[in-house]
């Protein structure tokens, strides 16, 4: 009652920032009288200036921040002024307070059709002017493609350079993209670049640059939705395919409640007693959960989950002998992406595709992780304040709910509700039918491929014409949302999220031209000229006849799991003013009733009374529903979260071991690193040996010389040491300096230049072996560390106790593997070959020494080792498996 009243006296704290920013508006608004008059080359001369005034000196980031907050009204104006040379649209008064909140940080909620893109335009332009880059993030190629020609016309008019990043782009057009002011791209291609970057041999080869300054568009979908599933660059494990096979005949073998049980809001499957004895029987197998069916029993719970809570057209879809993930948010597929841990495999022996092989992690990082090593994040979207709890915990960002320039004044009717999904779906196709015969357009909203095909069905059954915009017809997209605001136009499209282009009632003349462009390629320019006319005139007219019908009609076949889907949805109607009306349509066999649907709901329909074919529209029951909706938010929010915690674990690995690998590849202090480290090998070595404290005669003086021997390849004996009778400290002093002596030999022998050079790349190469075992490592550490609560303990500080000793050990592993395989590479002067036959691999990783010397062959002294010999390292495995890997 208190946060009432205080609100009402002085305002939430979103009114207060809006309060805030409007004096600047004003500011703004001013100097455009100033501003018009400029030539075009007097705006250009004005991006000049700034850039001038900001690099004045060598400002810090705060000195700069202070500047940029300065030149600020001037820039947006200038900005202004040039949209409406360049692209014929002013910023709204609104829009310049949109600009102001991505600039300082904040995610921008603005409604669909309020002009988002143009938005960005503002501290794009500002932010750009200190030359360290600025990235505009979006959904997908075809937005990035679309925002940076358009946009991008009135940035190179400013004297601002413009890149695009695509998903077929190589890595020089990667280096001029990122090198670019202002570069456009998807969340996808930012994050694996940095992946990429972070496991290249040459920097004269890494794409991007310092991470400065991110707007991410439709910033809920991206940093909410697909949050949940981290990029991974993988190669192939040796693991065979056979087995996916093998399993997955038994699966259908399985009965329900019998054999298994399913969870649907965890999306897992369990074997029930009975169904552990088939499953045994029928592989021939004695006890399924022996140490050394560990695997198998992996392999038979993920079929089980592939048949049973994987769905065709719904969780994924088979194209071209592929199986392509189906974002469940945004309705996309996602080419690149497979789920992991062999359930992606399980899906392919499902579906009767080629199995790839199983992969084993090269390097990953969730997006949550990625996005904060910018120094300014911002966002923008129609739909982040459900979610902005999150949105503060996790990336420190605020929302800022930005008023609309015209009211809003959609007609938003309560759900109706129906028993079973046939009556729901009767009632969806009898209402399109009735708007169909005045001419009212309508987009139906469905949360399936499934959904929508269905629907599609019975629409084509009645005769009905309509367009799909589903995964399946993606590149179709565009052109079919931007129709859909038509006369009589019926639009079904699977989740709206991020679509991108703007509805226009009436329809959208500019791509009905394109249309007729590409079906009168050869028409004259006079030609085009009037039929650009024609087309205007006619979309005008169909907008007042629309307008009169009420405006676009939203139908939601089903309510999804979070409420911003809905609204994404229901915002795609109303835009700038324009009216509009929505509904959603519900049935009891819907997912999020039947799983996640209190008995409240229940047992309210069943005092309301139900009968076949008649619904019930009622205030209370859409509150319910919002309240499930909360629930599962709050749930995902905590899966969302939990995955986070776990993988800040790997993040402070990730950045420690990132930052070495840089140090090594641009540092001029290889050599000295090395040399502290071969001290520290000693000191290691004789701190097992030798204990401090111990006796002379206690040391264990054998396992020191076979020790020394191996790890330096030197040839140690007691009388050489003085042993037993030289004290540690002067032991100490004589190991380190035949070490040296050893070393500064390798030096004279092979030459300084190529020594370098193979000190960065045999460090480096250690590093990425090292990791990729220790990524393998902790996986399988978090798989089964969720059991250490049966035992009252923390698992998430188990993770991080134990995850640090791997890493710890990790990192000992790499620098003694260094040591030692640099002390053994030997000079053949007979042969001289590519530095690239040398280190196959290295050539694969774009290995490049930047000079033309002639290269001389490096080889081991000592006798080759058989693949299936044991390693010489003394771990107990195959070499194929440790070192020869």
């Amino acid at each position: 009652m208190l946060d009432i009243l205080l609100k009402k006296v002085i305002g939430s704290r979103n009114d207060r920032e809006l309060k805030r920013l409007w004096p600047v508006v004003a500011k703004v608004n001013e100097l455009e009288k100033s501003i018009s008059p400029l030539s075009d080359d007097g705006l250009r001369e004005k991006t000049a200036a700034f850039r001038q005034q900001l690099a004045e000196g060598t400002p810090t980031d705060e000195e700069l921040s202070r500047r940029l907050e300065a030149i600020l009204p001037e820039a947006f104006a200038v900005v202004r002024e040039g949209s409406k040379r360049v692209l014929g649209m002013r910023h709204f008064d609104v829009q310049i307070v949109g600009g102001m909140a991505l600039h300082e940080g904040k995610i921008a909620e603005m409604k669909t059709g309020e002009g988002k893109t143009l938005v960005a335009t503002l501290p794009v332009y500002l932010n750009a002017l200190t030359g360290r880059g600025v990235h505009v993030i979006t959904v997908n190629d075809y937005l990035a493609r679309r925002d940076s020609q358009w946009m991008g016309e009135l940035y190179r008019f400013l004297g601002l350079t413009v890149g695009t990043i695509q998903h077929d782009s190589t890595d020089r057009e990667r280096q001029i993209a990122y090198g670019s002011d202002v570069t456009y791209g998807t969340n996808n291609e930012f994050g694996f670049d940095y992946l990429r970057d972070n496991m290249k041999f040459d920097p004269q080869s890494f794409v991007q640059r310092e991470l400065n300054y991110a707007i991410v568009d439709e910033v809920d979908s991206i940093l909410i939705d697909e949050a949940r599933t981290p990029l991974i660059i993988s190669g192939p494990s040796e693991d065979s395919t056979d087995l996916y096979y093998r399993v997955n005949q038994v699966i259908p073998s399985l009965k329900q409640d019998k054999d298994y049980t399913i969870e649907e809001k965890s999306k897992t499957a369990t074997l029930t007693e009975e169904g552990n004895a088939k499953v045994e029987k029928l592989l021939g197998v004695d006890n399924l959960y022996d140490i050394t069916n560990m695997s198998l029993v992996h392999h038979v719970l993920q079929a089980l989950k592939a048949h049973t809570l994987f769905k065709a057209d719904v969780d994924y879809v088979v194209k071209d002998g592929e199986v392509l993930i189906v974002d469940e948010f945004t309705g996309r597929l996602m080419p690149g992406r497979r789920w992991s841990d062999g359930l992606h495999q399980a899906v392919e022996a499902k579906e009767g595709v080629k199995i790839a092989n199983e992969n084993q992690t090269l390097a990953s990082i969730t997006f949550q992780n990625y996005f904060r090593i910018y120094k300014k994040l911002a966002g923008m979207t129609g739909t982040a304040d459900t979610e902005a709890a999150e949105f503060s915990k996790i990336y420190n960002l605020e929302v800022l709910i930005i008023p609309p320039n015209r009211q809003m004044i959609r007609k938003d009717f309560s759900d109706v509700i129906y028993r079973t999904e046939r009556e729901k779906f009767d009632a969806i196709v009898e209402e399109i039918i009735e708007l169909n015969k005045t001419g009212h357009p309508a987009l139906v909203g469905t949360i399936s491929i499934e959904k929508s095909e269905r629907l599609s069905a019975l629409l084509k059954r009645k005769g009905v014409p309509h367009a799909v915009l589903n995964a399946k017809y993606h590149e179709k997209e565009a052109e079919i949302v931007a129709q859909a605001g038509r006369k009589g136009a019926v639009t079904i499209a699977t989740n709206m999220a991020g679509r991108g282009t703007d509805i226009l009632l009436g329809g959208n003349p500019e791509f009905l031209f394109k249309q007729y462009h590409a079906q009168h390629p050869d028409a004259e320019p006079q030609v085009l000229e009037a039929a650009k006319e024609k087309i205007k005139k006619t979309c005008e007219s169909e907008k007042q006849e629309v307008i009169a019908l009420g405006g676009l009609h939203i139908i939601g076949t089903e309510r999804h799991e979070s409420r911003r889907i809905d609204n994404q949805l229901r915002g795609r109607s109303g835009r700038q003013g324009d009216p509009g009306s929505s509904r959603f349509y519900l049935a009891l066999e819907d997912d999020l009733l039947r799983i996640f649907g209190s008995d409240r709901i229940s047992n309210l329909m069943g005092r309301l009374g139900m009968e076949e074919g008649v619904p019930i529209e009622h205030r209370m029951v859409t509150r319910a529903i919002e309240n499930a909706q909360k629930r599962v938010e709050g749930h995902n929010f905590d899966i969302r979260k939990q995955l986070l915690e776990y993988d800040d674990v790997m993040n402070k690995q990730r950045t420690v071991i990132y930052n070495r690998r840089r140090e090594v590849l641009f540092g001029e202090q290889v050599k000295e690193d090395l040399k502290e480290i071969r001290e520290e090998q000693v000191d290691e070595i004789l701190g097992l040996y030798c204990p401090e404290g111990a006796y002379p005669e206690e040391w264990d003086t054998d396992g020191l010389l076979e020790t020394l021997s191996h790890q330096f390849n030197l040839p140690f004996t007691k009388d050489e040491l003085g042993l037993p009778s030289v004290g540690r400290e002067a032991l100490k002093e004589e190991i380190v300096r035949r070490v040296e002596e050893a070393y500064s030999r390798k030096e004279s022998e092979i030459g300084s230049e190529l020594l370098r050079h193979l000190e960065r790349q045999i460090f480096l190469r250690m590093i990425d072996t090292h990791w990729k075992d220790h990524l393998l490592g902790m996986d399988y550490l978090k798989e089964g560390i969720g059991l250490r609560g049966y035992g009252q303990k923390d698992p998430l500080s188990e993770y991080k106790r134990e995850g640090f000793e791997m890493f710890s050990a990790m990192i000992d592993r790499i620098k003694r593997d260094t040591i030692e395989h640099l002390l053994r590479v030997q000079v053949m002067r007979e042969e001289k070959k590519p530095i690239a036959q040398v280190f196959p691999k290295a050539q694969e990783m774009q290995l490049n020494r930047g000079d033309s010397a002639p290269v001389r062959t490096v080889q081991r002294s000592e006798k080759k080792i058989g693949r299936n010999d044991l390693c010489s390292c003394g771990s107990g495995k195959k070499y194929k498996k440790c070192h020869g890997r």
